[in-house]
């Protein structure tokens, strides 16, 4: 928060003060005795600006700093010792990198993770804003979190992520779920340790929602999941500004990591042990086109290909930015793995030019055949919507085609949904839910035949299988993935929790295989 900013929250608490009883319930009180309307123009006077496409798309390259000195401050380095957290995520891979930061740094103030919400003393939902969906679930956990603040006046329950930077979401919380300690956005992560302190000791809400892009904090700790796969931020945010998607106002501006952090960082996991990197971005092959020199995803995939790293992914891809230099890299490099996941929306280039994707229908089979060329045995998943504003029973149709030509092994499907501040909010969503449903059916319907279809192909095959550790369903089977992302069901010893073996493959199911260890399996480096 900076002096203006804290300045304001004074102002706040003056009109409020007078009403407000010391104790536990201080700041529930003083929430009470202002309007919400008074609460919503003083906190968003400062902290807070709606989307702007106008403006965002002049935003510059500059202003954003890269910063090394990341740190606790000194009285807060302690302060959750005999404390626990938890934090709740929801969406993308980005959302759970993110919670591993803050459950980073919640341990370094001392606290310890749990998974029990009434053993809390923060509970933390890291929120998604890209579905409807995942909005109504954090509302809805919002609600059965209520409870457990009113018997415990001392939990600190926060809201942070994507959807706190919806000024929408941030009325409603200010309005509805008075509560609520905590709101503050992907770009203030690093000062959780100061936000908390306020919470805790200031009993007040503490909003802290900039629209200012983000500087890059390196040295962040990270308390990551498991030993065995690991991700790693190269860039944030988006400039694709796609007239459906939020992200590039909740994430920022594209802004890319030096590479030479981002090296130091994938040696340091390979060193710990890790057998898998993700290399994540929220259009991760843009990255480099922000530095001052020439340097792109493809440059930095060979440069990591030689770190001692058995298997390399990455995600998430834009069409537009998937290129040449890139592909050879990847056709290059065995630990480079040729799953790419591809979005493409749609099948309509009538569809594709509304959503403002800057690509056709015949590009994207273009870029297709390229990756075929180079990588034969590539394995192809992507994103689709259907029930978009105006798409036509044809449009859709050219959408079914486009999966059955690509041959497409997997793919995400979603109902068109309106996002608040986007410009497709803006138009009449005129295609009834039924006919969304029917075409999300019939489209499901195609991605479940193919990815049945494809893995029937590994029916007696030895597949590498990295192992992550118990199956979900059964504690006496194990299960991992193959280096085209294929998840492997098998019988093996715990002992080999971390390694990469052979498997045979001895059944095949729609999104899942099932085999034998082989008894000679060794780890592959």
């Amino acid at each position: 928060m900076n002096e203006k900013q804290r300045l304001e929250s004074e102002q706040i608490n003056q009109m409020s003060s007078a009403d407000v009883k010391s104790g536990a319930n201080d700041n529930l009180n003083r929430l009470k005795n202002m309007s919400s309307d008074e609460m919503i123009s003083k906190y968003f006077q400062t902290t807070y600006e709606p989307p702007n496409m106008r403006k965002a798309k002049k935003r510059l390259k500059k202003d954003v700093d890269i910063h090394y000195d990341f740190d606790i401050p000194l009285e807060m380095k302690a302060v959750g010792k005999g404390k626990k957290f938890l934090i709740r995520t929801y969406g993308c891979q980005m959302n759970e990198h993110d919670t591993e930061v803050m459950a980073g740094i919640l341990t370094k103030m001392g606290y310890q993770a749990t998974e029990d919400t009434n053993d809390a003393d923060i509970i933390l939902l890291n929120t998604c804003a890209i579905r409807e969906n995942a909005e109504n679930k954090v509302f809805g956990e919002l609600g059965h979190l209520k409870p457990l603040k009113l018997e415990n006046p001392d939990l600190i329950i926060g809201v942070c992520g994507c959807m706190s930077q919806e000024e929408s979401v941030v009325n409603r919380i200010l309005q509805k779920h008075q509560f609520v300690d905590l709101i503050f956005g992907t770009h203030n992560i690093h000062r959780l340790p100061q936000l908390v302190n306020e919470a805790m000791f200031g009993k007040e809400m503490v909003v802290e929602v900039w629209s200012k892009e983000g500087d890059i904090i390196e040295n962040l700790p990270k308390a990551r999941k498991g030993k065995v796969k690991a991700w790693v931020n190269i860039m944030y945010g988006c400039d694709k500004f796609c007239t459906y998607c939020i992200v590039p106002y909740t994430r920022g501006k594209e802004r890319s990591r030096m590479p030479e952090d981002i090296v130091q960082e994938v040696r340091h996991l390979a060193a710990q042990g890790y057998k898998e990197v993700t290399l994540l971005g929220q259009n991760v092959n843009a990255y480099g086109k922000d530095l001052d020199f020439e340097y792109g995803l493809g440059d930095l995939m060979e440069e990591i290909s030689k770190i001692d790293i058995p298997r390399v992914r990455f995600t998430t891809s834009h069409p537009r930015d998937f290129d040449d230099r890139l592909i050879e890299v990847l056709a290059k490099y065995d630990n480079l793995l040729d799953h790419i996941h591809l979005p493409v929306q749609s099948g309509s280039s009538d569809i594709l030019r509304v959503m403002a994707r800057r690509y056709t229908r015949e590009e994207y089979l273009a870029l297709v055949e390229k990756i075929r060329k180079a990588m034969p045995n590539a394995t192809l998943t992507t994103d689709i919507i259907v029930g978009f504003p105006n798409e036509t029973d044809e449009q859709f149709e050219e959408t079914m085609s486009l999966m059955e030509e690509v041959g497409f092994e997997s793919a995400y499907t979603f109902i068109y949904s309106p996002r608040e501040g986007t410009p497709a909010a803006r138009w009449e969503d005129d295609i009834p839910m039924e006919v969304k449903k029917e075409r999300l059916q019939r489209l499901n319907a195609l991605v479940n035949k193919q990815s049945a279809e494809a893995m029937e192909k590994y029916q007696g095959e030895t597949v590498k299988v990295l192992v992550e550790g118990e199956s979900k369903k059964d504690p006496d089977v194990l299960a991992g993935y193959t280096e085209r992302n294929k998840l492997v069901n098998f019988k093996g010893p715990k002992s080999i929790i971390g390694e990469i073996v052979e498997v045979k493959i001895t059944n095949t199911k729609t999104w899942s295989l099932d085999g034998e260890l082989v008894e000679s399996a060794v780890e592959v480096n």
